[in-house]
């Protein structure tokens, strides 16, 4: 656990700075200054140049590619739900419905594809693994039959389903729970040397919503030290810092209060050294602020939180609705198009 958070303050306007400008974690913001968080004490901002070189060396390092995607711009991993009770398309994706789907988003302009055969919406029960493989083998062994070549994420929490889908093609293991659930998953990710994104989470998904009121003292700082845990089990499990993405688990066991908390300060967890992963595609907050009560009308309150978070230097963003997305995302590179750092 860390004393001083540090969260880069970024850069959006197209006029030079005055100051010596950082590029973030070898990407397309910029930022001159942090803002210092400490547990019990105010925020303080500082200039960026003032801090000591192993302080900024997170900040500024360059990310390494995931499964051959570059993370020096923003990139659109598209969901494809195998399940027949996710939150917003379950059932509407099985079989040839899946393989078709895929491709739809694929031609959309999604970057990759992350596949789920268990729903982990706020209370629903696990899934056993041989019924998870059930669903997600077929699915990846013929995306690659049919000629995909575009990288493929495993959602699961569980390491039999983790070697399977990984044997059959996925390229990548998406960890809910962030090795909560089954610490043996790392195991597998470090054997095989595939990529792995850990989640912050807090209990099961059908026990998370009732802990979130009481579960932190400090959303912010807390998550961003569960993740750190999380990121140093993996490590010592094989699975080099490189190779981990970290995703804050927006509705994950969080309060409306506690979600925002962490969407407006997002950029802090570049402090980890890792990509970051977001997803809030169509999830019940947006649902609660916009007031649209249907999951499948909630693509453009999630392109709006999309695009806050890649102004934040957020590397990748988990979405349904891959055409709202991209029209979002390439319009927000053309007006912005910012300016290359030094």
């Amino acid at each position: 656990m860390t004393d001083t958070y540090l969260r880069p303050v970024p850069l959006s306007d197209p006029a030079p700075p005055r100051c010596k400008a950082f590029r973030l974690a070898g990407g397309w913001v910029r930022f001159t200054h942090v803002e210092c968080l400490r547990r019990g004490a105010p925020p303080e901002v500082v200039a960026a140049a003032d801090l000591p070189e192993g302080m900024l060396q997170p900040l500024t390092m360059p990310r390494a590619p995931v499964a051959g995607l570059t993370l020096d711009a923003p990139r659109l991993m598209g969901i494809l739900n195998v399940t027949p009770d996710s939150f917003s398309d379950g059932g509407r994706h099985a079989g040839a419905a899946a393989l078709a789907h895929a491709r739809a988003m694929l031609a959309a302009g999604a970057d990759l594809i992350d596949i789920g055969g268990e729903s982990t919406r706020p209370g629903a029960q696990d899934v056993p693994p041989e019924d998870e493989i059930a669903r997600v083998v077929p699915v990846i062994a013929g995306l690659r039959a049919a000629g995909v070549t575009a990288p493929l994420s495993l959602d699961t929490r569980k390491a039999p389903v983790a070697a399977a889908g990984l044997s059959a093609g996925a390229d990548i293991l998406n960890d809910v729970s962030g090795l909560r659930f089954d610490p043996d998953l790392a195991r597998v990710a470090a054997v095989t040397a595939a990529p792995l994104i850990v989640m912050h989470s807090i209990g099961t998904p059908e026990t998370m919503q009732g802990l979130a009121p009481e579960a932190y003292d400090d959303v912010l700082l807390d998550v961003f030290d569960g993740l750190a845990a999380a990121v140093a089990q993996a490590e010592a499990a094989g699975v080099a810092r490189a190779r981990i993405l970290v995703d804050p688990g927006i509705g994950f066991g969080k309060t409306l209060g506690q979600n925002l908390a962490l969407i407006r300060r997002v950029g802090l967890f570049h402090g980890l050294g890792c990509g970051i992963l977001l997803g809030v595609s169509r999830k019940g907050m947006i649902g609660t602020l916009s007031g649209e009560a249907r999951a499948d009308r909630r693509g453009p309150g999630s392109a709006a939180i999309g695009l806050w978070a890649v102004q934040q230097g957020i590397q990748m963003l988990r979405v349904h609705d891959m055409e709202i997305h991209r029209q979002a995302l390439d319009l927000w590179r053309a007006v912005a198009a910012p300016p290359a750092a030094p």
